[in-house]
């Protein structure tokens, strides 16, 4: 019996799905159909031809590897959130193992931005790392704000490892009156 191609989702899986195209099996119904699978690192190697995927390069999920003397270190981007209530924005972020001296939160009219640094206890060689997932250097974060502030005001403050930064809004809505003098 002459087998049919098999479509790159066979090939991709590792199984084939026999009986579609009118093809027959002997030991089974002629409705039935038959999963016939195959060694997955065939099913990828033919799925790479196909799709001209070059041998020599290879994916690995350990950390990127540090900069040297000659290359800038990548700087990492903080996470946070950032919300209201009545009178303030909030804004947090997670800043575990960060002391409050190597923090630094600029305020303008419209931004927020926080720079630090995580720094290592000590140095690990590269090869003894079973697991390499914290960031470690330095990070920055620039907020564009959706309100107008009153920056003199703000306050910041690590708890727990939570840096939260509270800022009260302007009060925008004040109705002021002006007396009309005549001349």
């Amino acid at each position: 019996m002459p087998t049919e191609p098999k479509s790159f989702f066979e090939r991709l899986t590792g199984t084939r799905m026999l009986g579609r195209s009118g093809a027959r099996q002997s030991h089974g119904s002629p409705d039935e159909e038959e999963v016939v699978s195959y060694t997955p690192s065939s099913a990828v190697e033919e799925v790479a031809d196909e799709v001209d995927v070059d041998h020599e390069e290879s994916f690995s999920d350990e950390a990127p590897v540090t900069a040297t003397a000659g290359e800038a270190e990548q700087e990492g981007q903080l996470t946070v959130d950032v919300f209201q209530d009545d009178q303030n924005i909030i804004i947090q972020s997670t800043v575990a193992g960060v002391s409050p001296d190597d923090l630094d939160v600029s305020i303008t009219n419209d931004m927020v931005t926080i720079r630090g640094e995580r720094r290592r206890m000590y140095q690990i060689d590269p090869d003894d790392y079973f697991y390499q997932e914290c960031y470690w250097g330095t990070f920055s974060r620039s907020i564009i704000l959706p309100v107008e502030i009153d920056a003199d005001r703000a306050e910041a403050k690590i708890k727990n490892g939570i840096l939260t930064i509270r800022i009260p809004k302007a009060n925008t809505a004040v109705t002021r009156k002006l007396k009309v003098s005549g001349s």
